[in-house]
Order: structure tokens, then C-alpha cells, then sequence
């Protein structure tokens, strides 16, 4: 759990996310999973992590956004303002997947609960719920990360 001062940061985060425009520079990566191609959104800075997906109403089968950290690290998520479910998937620095949450629900009520990796991962991709299992992704899979 969070520090309350650690909470009120991510909060500030969170508002100042609402206010930065996503690039089209942004759209162009690309991941590969199981032999599939997803086109992501980078979130690499403090502000568009915070901002992740909140708000959005629907995504593309064929896209996500893919979350890159400074440092490899035990990483939690919250579905706070988040309208559509998602699959969470956590990648160490090799691209391993180390773990995941499927069909995590948008949080209608606080608090919204945590969603941890439970092992180091640099890297987490959110894709629309039920692509894990549609594609059957299990934990030792690879990504390919293109930017």
C-alpha cells in the first residue's frame, strides 16, 4: 500500500494526466505477443502512467497501451476511472511475462482495489479484457517491444 503522501502525489499525477494530449508519435509503437500485433500507446513518464486509460470508453481489439518504467520493480495498478476492463500483463527487462490479471473490472466505488505484479517487471501492457485468454498468454511468454 501506498503512503498517504505517496497517494496524494499519484492523485496530483492523475489530474495533470487528464490535461496531456496522447502524440501520434505515441500510436505508432508496436507490440508483438503470441504472434500478434498490437499497436500501443507508450506510457513512460510519471503523467501518462498516471493517466493510463482512464476515461476511455472502448479500444481497439488490435491495440493497447504498454507502461515502461525507470526501474524493474514489483508494479501494482488500480482501475480508478477506468471505464472498460482490461488484461494486465507484467514483463521483466527480457520480456518475459511474470504476471497477470485477466478481465480486471473498471472500479465503480473507492476504494478501487490494487492489482500487483508480485515480481520484478519493467514493462506492463494493458489490452482489452479477455485478449490473454483468447490468445491462451501464459507467464514465461515473450514480447516484442517496438518503438
Amino acid at each position: 500500500m501506498q503512503k498517504p503522501l505517496s497517494y496524494l502525489r499519484h492523485l496530483a499525477l492523475m489530474l495533470l494526466a487528464t490535461l496531456a494530449p496522447v502524440t501520434s508519435a505515441q500510436q505508432q509503437s508496436y507490440v508483438e505477443l503470441k504472434g500478434n500485433r498490437f499497436s500501443v500507446e507508450i506510457a513512460a513518464d510519471d503523467v501518462t502512467r498516471a493517466r493510463g486509460l482512464m476515461y476511455r470508453e472502448h479500444m481497439a481489439a488490435d491495440h493497447g497501451m504498454l507502461f515502461v518504467f525507470e526501474q524493474e520493480a514489483p508494479q501494482a495498478f488500480w482501475m480508478k476511472s477506468t471505464k472498460i476492463p482490461l488484461d494486465m500483463l507484467f514483463f521483466d527487462h527480457t520480456g518475459k511475462l511474470v504476471a497477470l490479471h485477466q478481465r480486471v473490472p473498471p472500479c465503480i466505488a473507492d476504494p478501487c482495489p490494487v492489482y500487483p505484479s508480485n515480481a520484478p517487471a519493467l514493462y506492463v501492457l494493458e489490452l482489452n479484457g479477455g485478449a490473454a485468454e483468447r490468445l491462451k498468454v501464459k507467464l514465461g511468454d515473450s514480447l516484442a517491444i517496438h518503438r
